[in-house]
């Protein structure tokens, strides 16, 4: 089936207010820079809660969108890089959640293949334990982590054909892979789009099945 393809203003119009976001990337890489410029201009939806890696570098799209005021909860497993999430987290203005890096991806994962939970050891002995219950293994314990998923998630392509099937290449992949199949819809933003049948099935690193719109990236 043919994906809806617009642009990056419209395609964030489906964020409403409360939702649940995805935003893939990792610092600098991977990272859908266009629909997160989109997010901050053309979308008032507020309240929202962010799911993402480290929420950007310094004076990128995603320090300015954090800086509006309209999130209310992130989860993250490294926030150094982006000043503002640093200082929502020591004022407490929003719910900042620190997660293991690790941790955070397989509770991603864990929500896109609908499991109830992932069992790790990491964070047991420290806060991380706070709040959370312990299940004993063969003598070693470990926390129940819940599964993670949103509403809508922004992810990152370098290539799409016209079904939506998506190259990403190399290091870019990161947690865009994973988020790709835990929300209930999902927008790529992508440097270059092919005819359907023109990418090679073994190349492919999303199937088109997960997405929804597909955008162009904005210059």
């Amino acid at each position: 089936m043919m994906k809806k393809i617009t642009t990056a203003s419209e395609a964030v119009q489906i964020i409403k207010d409360g939702d649940t976001i995805m935003v893939g990337g990792f610092l600098a890489g991977g990272v859908p820079n266009s629909l997160i410029e989109a997010l901050i201009e053309s979308s008032s939806a507020k309240n929202l809660t962010v799911i993402s890696n480290d929420t950007g570098v310094a004076e990128s799209p995603f320090h300015r969108f954090i800086k509006t005021g309209r999130v209310k909860k992130i989860y993250a497993s490294y926030i150094g890089a982006n000043p503002e999430t640093s200082r929502l987290y020591i004022t407490g203005e929003a719910d900042v959640q620190l997660v293991p890096q690790g941790t955070l991806a397989e509770r991603i994962r864990a929500g896109g293949a609908g499991l109830g939970g992932i069992l790790t050891p990491t964070g047991v002995g420290t806060i991380v334990e706070d709040g959370k219950q312990k299940i004993t293994l063969d003598g070693k314990e470990y926390l129940l982590e819940l599964p993670l998923k949103a509403n809508v998630a922004l992810i990152k392509a370098h290539v799409t054909d016209e079904v939506g099937n998506l190259i990403i290449n190399g290091s870019s992949r990161n947690f865009n892979i994973v988020m790709a199949s835990a929300a209930d819809h999902v927008i790529v933003e992508v440097n270059k789009m092919v005819k359907k049948g023109e990418i090679d099935p073994n190349e492919v690193t999303i199937p088109g099945i997960f997405v929804n719109i597909i955008v162009m990236k904005e210059e």
